[in-house]
């Protein structure tokens, strides 16, 4: 009577035989396995593996679904039993097959593979991407990744990119005509939504180093509907820019570097701008306090600053300076200290190669319209010119804010500074 040892060295010698390459061998050694012990799973996996080599699908699959009954739920014996019934060509029973795998296991690999292929194949490629999808999730764990398995991933990857473009394709167009016909705020926010859904933008939040106001909209740049008095100020634009000349001209010396870190400072992104007037800066109002020899210089400015509804906080705001951005400068991406303010750019000189980004959006500025921006959100500038770039900036109340809270917030400031304390860094929250 054969033994167990004896089914056990059969099997081996068929393994052998099978990795030889001769298959008249293995299959002898695997017909004597099957009369010693042919309801044995591993005996009726190794047969059905050789039928399905030499084509007999039909065979291929009874072996492999006996096996599965005498040992159910092994993945192997799954993933061998759709491949019998591909070769069949029973898409539906292949299928099956791949499904049972991924309810095991969802992260095996070539379960999930196949069922891309098979998704592909049938036309429905947003599943198949589905798929892809997974796999390549789990790829990106995998080292030394052999070269053929490497080349069907970057096969995966590039037909999901191909669907995702579909898909952006498809979602802009059906939403054009309603988005056209939405107000201005529905557009951005829609847009930003889309956009973020489909990977082409990030949604930023407040940063801020000082006071956060919450629960206020974190906009990248307001509307223009909430500040009504921007297209007075814009009517301003050539006086404060010959005013801006004139006080450039005569009196260099009230412009001065923006970035002025303490001594001892370890070194940051700021470090390149310390000090030096690649980003310079002349302040017509400083922290609340107003400077008067350049409101002197500069009557026009003054008296376009005066007709705004400012944020007046002692010793924090408003503050009001022409920004200097000298050719090949860049200001580092930062954030700003408090959202309890919109800043204000009014570009008075502004060379081609120069830009502004606020969170996921980027702007060209135009000389004479202005704009309005939330600075606790991460935001960048460039000048890539061979020419200066001057813009007004300034700072009012964040129009989401009422009145009331207005209010609140200079007692809240006031109190701050009577305490003597600054815990939360109101200090720097105006």
């Amino acid at each position: 009577m054969a033994s167990a040892r004896d089914l056990e060295q059969l099997l081996r010698g068929a393994a052998a035989a099978r990795q030889a390459g001769q298959g008249a061998q293995e299959l002898a050694l695997l017909d004597e396995a099957m009369r010693i012990d042919g309801s044995h799973p591993v005996v009726m996996n190794a047969r059905g593996l050789r039928a399905l080599a030499d084509g007999d699908f039909e065979l291929a699959e009874r072996l492999f679904d006996a096996a599965l009954k005498a040992d159910p739920g092994q993945q192997p014996l799954m993933m061998n039993l759709a491949s019998a019934r591909r070769g069949r060509g029973d898409r539906a029973g292949e299928l099956a097959a791949l499904e049972a795998v991924i309810a095991v296991d969802q992260r095996h690999l070539m379960a999930q593979m196949r069922l891309a292929d098979w998704h592909r194949a049938d036309g429905n490629f947003p599943r198949a991407a589905e798929h892809w999808r997974n796999v390549l999730s789990m790829a990106a764990g995998i080292a030394d990744m052999p070269p053929a398995l490497q080349a069907r991933i970057e096969e995966g990857r590039r037909f999901v990119a191909e669907q995702h473009a579909d898909f952006a394709a498809r979602l802009d167009g059906g939403l054009a005509q309603a988005v056209a016909a939405a107000d201005e705020t529905s557009r951005r926010r829609m847009g930003a939504c889309v956009d973020a859904m489909l990977g082409r933008r990030r949604i930023f939040t407040n940063e801020c180093s000082g006071v956060h106001y919450p629960f206020l909209p974190a906009d990248e740049f307001f509307e223009r509907r909430h500040f009504p008095w921007m297209p007075a100020l814009e009517a301003r634009t050539d006086a404060i820019r010959a005013e801006f000349r004139a006080l450039a001209a005569g009196r260099s010396e009230v412009i001065r570097p923006y970035v002025r870190q303490e001594k001892g400072t370890p070194e940051n992104k700021w470090s390149a701008l310390d000090n030096r007037l690649d980003w310079g800066a002349c302040f017509l109002w400083e922290y609340g306090e107003p400077n008067a020899p350049v409101l002197e210089a500069c009557p026009e400015t003054a008296k376009a600053l005066a007709a705004l509804p400012r944020n007046h906080i002692p010793g924090r705001g408003p503050s009001a300076f022409f920004s200097l951005l000298k050719p090949r400068t860049r200001i580092p991406p930062h954030t700003g200290v408090t959202n309890t303010r919109a800043i204000i750019h009014l570009p008075l000189i502004v060379p081609q190669g120069c830009g502004f980004r606020v969170g996921g959006e980027t702007r060209q500025w135009t000389e004479g319209e202005a704009f309005a921006f939330d600075d606790t959100i991460e935001h960048e500038a460039w000048n890539d010119s061979d020419e200066l770039r001057v813009v007004l900036i300034f700072d009012v109340w964040n129009p989401h804010l009422s009145d009331a809270e207005q209010d609140l917030l200079v007692d809240m400031f006031a109190a701050a500074d009577a305490s003597g304390h600054d815990p939360a860094g109101l200090s720097r929250g105006g």
